[in-house]
């Protein structure tokens, strides 16, 4: 069974930075399409990036768009989110998953438990 970790999350100022990490275990990261969402307080669940398994194909949310970036490093079986310019707005406990089947699938097949992120004066 695939087990998904992310590590990362924290407190930043707006306009500063963040890379969220997510490391796969108990199977290899390029047999899935990985993706990046996020729940902040009272919302619903929200798909910010997603990448291919070869990694050539990309998607972004527009509230990320320009400043997130997402990519894959499979030699060692992990997924990065850099976050750059955050705003307030963009707090949440973001959620890496995989899906070993679909692109930017709505609901992946395998979860990790979430990485806060606060953003904050």
């Amino acid at each position: 069974q695939l087990q998904v970790v992310e590590s990362g999350g924290g407190l930043v100022q707006p306009g500063g930075s963040l890379r969220l990490s997510c490391v796969v275990s108990g199977g290899t990261l390029e047999d899935y399409a990985m993706s990046w969402f996020r729940q902040a307080p009272g919302k619903e669940r929200e798909k910010i990036s997603c990448i291919s398994r070869s990694g050539t194909s990309t998607f972004y949310a527009d509230a990320v768009k320009g400043r997130f970036t997402i990519s894959r490093h499979d030699a060692h079986n992990t997924l990065n989110l850099q976050m750059d310019s955050l705003k307030p707005e963009d707090a949440a406990v973001y959620y890496c998953a995989a899906d070993r089947y679909f692109f930017c699938s709505p609901n992946p097949s395998h979860w990790g438990q979430g990485t806060q992120v606060n953003v904050s004066a």
